[in-house]
């Protein structure tokens, strides 16, 4: 095969999206989201994955959340993939790193991206349903399921666990 055969064969292959996001609590367990400008809902601190820049998911996660938050996070344990089907896009990938427990330091020294985020709250893990749209709510909860229970990390589809 010639290089532009496979050029030609790489060009022609379907593609997918990539997202990563980091899953950052507070000492009584609440999830930090932020609220994005450019759509409804709300979200954890995270993006979309550079791939074409050579970027892993995890630089991702922790790229974005320092852009979005202002806060350089070391991240932890991958905690879940989710493939999200979609209407008029690609499948995405999507996967959600344990951003671990700030202080009030660190929250004090949120400072958001104001082109792309409103706001952030700290939310109870049982009222993530009313704030994270579609099959985010459920990734989260699967993510903190992961967490507490300390097993690997969970394989999910729009969601939900894959059995």
């Amino acid at each position: 095969m010639t290089t532009t055969d496979y050029a030609a064969y790489i060009a022609g292959l379907p593609r997918v999206l990539a997202g990563a996001a980091a899953l950052l609590r507070d000492g009584e367990g609440r999830v930090l989201l932020v609220e994005p400008n450019y759509r409804d809902g709300w979200t954890l601190p995270g993006g979309t994955v550079e791939s074409d820049t050579g970027e892993t998911p995890r630089q991702a996660a922790r790229r974005e959340t320092l852009e979005e938050i202002g806060l350089d996070v070391e991240l932890g344990r991958l905690l879940a993939v989710d493939w999200v089907h979609g209407a008029a896009r690609p499948p995405i990938v999507a996967y959600v790193y344990d951003g671990g427990v700030l202080d009030g330091e660190r929250f004090r020294a949120i400072r958001l991206q104001e082109e792309e985020l409103i706001s952030w709250k700290l939310v109870e893990p049982e009222d993530l349903p009313t704030y994270l749209l579609g099959s985010l709510g459920f990734r989260v909860t699967a993510a903190l399921d992961a967490l507490a229970s300390g097993r690997g990390a969970l394989e999910l589809e729009n969601g939900r666990p894959v059995r």
